[in-house]
């Protein structure tokens, strides 16, 4: 029986002990079966207990400066999985996902795939504001790195890798898969993707939406992220 290429998992952290342990526990059925190959923390100077709870995990370290896309390229020039699955330290894959990773690996490497997004708040305005996640995704093609992304060696090579940028990594990296293969590179799992709320809880929600908006039609018209950021943040 033909066995999926492993994945490396290439996570940015940046004082992320409170939310890495969950994150990592969600990896764990996969790289007892065999689908992760190995889990890469790729830290921006981290001064809590990140650093300590990533080698407990067996996770392999990367350490350099902060942000978040030069800390991804740098995790991805570590990895030596087939195929390589970018996750936010404070995001937790849902029950099954190896499942359809392993299925969707097998099908075509050209492909991309993104994850369900979920909150882990409850209540009406988190499920208001995952939903319209998803529906720019499916729509405007346009996913947030809050989804993970896994994304073959071969096509993240191919289109260049994550650039070194202060604000939406995210967004560009997509930009370029969608112009290398087309909006139908794109694939969506239903496996959920659950992140922190905490960004949404701190600043309000209806606030938090707008400035993401804002920020990223400035993107959009070709502001510099660098100036974005201080907006954003």
């Amino acid at each position: 029986m033909h066995q999926p290429a492993p994945i490396s998992v290439i996570i940015p952290t940046l004082d992320a002990a409170a939310r890495l342990p969950a994150a990592l526990a969600a990896l764990a059925p996969a790289a007892i079966g065999g689908l992760v190959r190995e889990v890469i923390v790729s830290d921006g100077g981290s001064g809590d207990a990140t650093l300590a709870i990533a080698e407990k995990a067996g996770a392999r370290l990367v350490s350099g400066n902060k942000g978040r896309g030069g800390q991804l390229a740098r995790g991805a020039a570590a990895a030596r999985g087939a195929w390589l699955l970018f996750l936010h330290a404070d995001t937790v894959l849902g029950a099954g996902w190896e499942d359809e990773a392993s299925a969707f690996i097998s099908a075509d490497p050209q492909r991309t795939g993104v994850f369900t997004l979920k909150f882990d708040q409850k209540g009406a305005m988190p499920q208001a504001i995952a939903a319209g996640a998803m529906i720019r995704t499916r729509i405007l093609h346009s996913p947030y790195g809050d989804q993970g992304l896994l994304v073959s060696r071969t096509l993240y090579d191919q289109i260049g890798g994550f650039r070194a940028l202060p604000l939406f990594e995210d967004v560009d990296i997509i930009d370029r898969i969608i112009r290398a293969n087309g909006r139908k590179a794109l694939h969506i799992f239903k496996s959920t993707a659950t992140t922190s709320a905490e960004r949404y809880l701190r600043d309000g929600y209806v606030r938090r939406v707008v400035r993401n908006a804002c920020c990223l039609a400035m993107y959009r018209f070709g502001v510099a992220p660098l100036k974005i950021a201080a907006i954003y943040r």
